[in-house]
């Protein structure tokens, strides 16, 4: 298997890549993702090509600093009818969402890009489907005491592997994916990667 840059400090993701033996090193991108977004959403782009772009420009700055090294960028965002819906910068922003989100269905859009020498080449986006079950604001309120700070702004605001997943009635949707990478999509690429 080639060796591989994860271009993001997400634990998750690392968990993951080492989940299916995808030896990576991490060097994280410094790009401030605000603006990028804002500019995206002025020139009306779906949530997907958001997530599309953001990936790709991760790998791409951590890429030109690595010659002749595969760097993968990742990026997700919840699209909620077309509203991009990014991290919660705090507990209240948290809460917000997770009042947006309640008793609707919505999608988690992950996508990653694969950049070597400051070039994109190869990219991938895929979503997941969640319908939220309804709940009280104290319910809410009480599902976001028993999450850390630390997990609350990394995963956005539900874990679908812990405590997340009794939030949702149906999940439609691959588990890596909404976790952050559509794992099984890299491994194929890597595997036939020359």
């Amino acid at each position: 298997m080639v060796e591989l840059i994860l271009a993001s400090k997400s634990k998750v993701r690392k968990e993951i890549l080492d989940k299916y033996n995808i030896i990576v090193k991490i060097q994280p991108s410094t790009i401030d993702e605000d603006p990028i977004k804002q500019s995206l959403i002025k020139q009306k782009a779906s949530p997907e090509i958001i997530s599309k772009n953001l990936a790709e420009i991760k790998a791409i700055r951590v890429s030109q600093k690595n010659s002749d090294m595969l760097v993968l960028g990742a990026d997700s965002v919840i699209d909620l009818d077309g509203e991009l819906i990014s991290k919660p910068e705090n507990r209240e922003e948290a809460f917000n969402i997770l009042k947006k989100l309640n008793g609707r269905k919505h999608n988690l859009v992950s996508s990653v890009c694969i950049s070597k020498n400051g070039s994109m080449i190869w990219n991938y986006t895929e979503k997941a489907t969640l319908t939220m079950k309804n709940f009280s604001d104290e319910d809410l309120k009480i599902y976001l005491s028993k999450i850390s700070d630390n997990s609350l702004y990394s995963y956005n605001v539900y874990q679908i592997e812990g405590e997340g997943r009794n939030l949702f009635l149906k999940i439609e949707g691959d588990k890596d994916t909404i976790m952050g990478l559509p794992i099984k999509k890299i491994k194929k690429y890597l595997e036939n990667y020359k």
